[in-house]
């Protein structure tokens, strides 16, 4: 029996096309961390939502990624299942449903995201008044964290472990807390916890200063790549589009275009899950060469693009990676 089940399943049958850009992808991250280089892999859409903790953690705990840049859902939305997988509700005719069954979808406390339904009480709620309680802990003491570091500091305490459903092995936030991986959070206001953090300033119960900006993540981005792109340097494994790719990319331009500071090494890396197309200016479809021009990426940088769905095709190559690289 082999030790490489999926590994051989997709280099028999995968040979074409997206197929083959997989195997190669796959193949080029191998390379890149066999080589001593780091790997900064990107969640945009609903990736926690669609389970990929179960794999994801994996590649955390086996250390095939250094750092990760996630929206704020996607860095909520991990824990959210991992308390309240019970309650979620599928609905497998989404395309279907009228106006009237959303609305009754949300008078339920029902949140839709494609065929998958938040349970608002039981997996929002139960996560905020422990993140309220770190928030105002921290208020108190003077003290300022960002946005990952909190949920951090809500999961390490255990506090959250009377409510587990999933085994904690299958959530990503888990592993990351426990080796304390840096994770960027751009935009994470556009969240629910960021929303509820705002309700809070807004009514006079938190400062916005207790947690830390955007523009603070950016000023960490860039020490941690001064620090760590030495070498093969740094990969970026991006998961779809938006602001969880196009706010970390842009570290490297801004070092030497803005800060002026030279031999800044180029993403020595890249692969993009998506199935965006190339119009209309989209940053989300748009192929690798085209970030040569914004000095993301160089001529020789190793570049694919799987233009798939991450659900199907990410745990694929998350397991090629796991059965292969040292």
């Amino acid at each position: 029996m082999s030790n490489r089940p999926i590994s051989d399943f997709i280099e028999k049958y995968y040979l074409h096309f997206n197929a083959a850009a997989l195997v190669d992808a796959s193949k080029g991250y191998v390379a890149h961390l066999d080589e001593g280089g780091k790997m900064m892999i990107t969640l945009a859409g609903a990736m926690s939502t669609a389970e990929m903790g179960k794999i994801l953690a994996e590649m955390i705990r086996q250390d095939k990624v250094q750092i990760i840049s996630c929206t704020g859902a996607n860095l909520e939305e991990d824990v959210m299942n991992l308390v309240a997988h019970s309650h979620y509700k599928r609905v497998p005719n989404y395309r279907d449903l009228t106006p009237e069954q959303e609305r009754e979808l949300l008078d339920a406390h029902y949140n839709r995201v494609t065929d998958t339904c938040i349970p608002e009480e039981e997996a929002f709620r139960r996560l905020q008044t422990h993140l309220e309680d770190v928030w105002q802990a921290a208020e108190e003491k003077g003290e300022r964290y960002f946005p990952h570091e909190f949920l951090y500091q809500v999961v390490n305490s255990g506090v959250l472990e009377q409510y587990y459903e999933i085994d904690p092995k299958d959530s990503w936030i888990v592993a990351a807390a426990e080796k304390n991986l840096p994770i960027v959070v751009p935009g994470w206001e556009d969240s629910t916890t960021g929303n509820i953090f705002t309700s809070n300033v807004i009514k006079g119960k938190l400062q916005a200063s207790t947690v830390k900006s955007g523009i603070e993540y950016m000023i960490f981005l860039t020490e941690w790549y001064r620090a760590n792109s030495g070498g093969k340097g740094v990969g970026f494994f991006q998961i779809g589009g938006g602001i969880a790719g196009d706010f970390p990319i842009c570290v490297v331009p801004m070092m030497y275009q803005d800060l002026e500071w030279e031999d800044v090494p180029f993403w020595s890396y890249f692969c993009q899950i998506s199935d965006s197309t190339t119009s209309y200016g989209s940053y989300s479809g748009a192929v690798p060469n085209e970030k040569i021009t914004w000095g993301k990426l160089d001529v020789d940088t190793p570049k694919y693009i799987v233009e798939s769905d991450a659900t199907i095709c990410a745990p694929l190559m998350f397991t090629y990676i796991l059965e292969n690289s040292k």
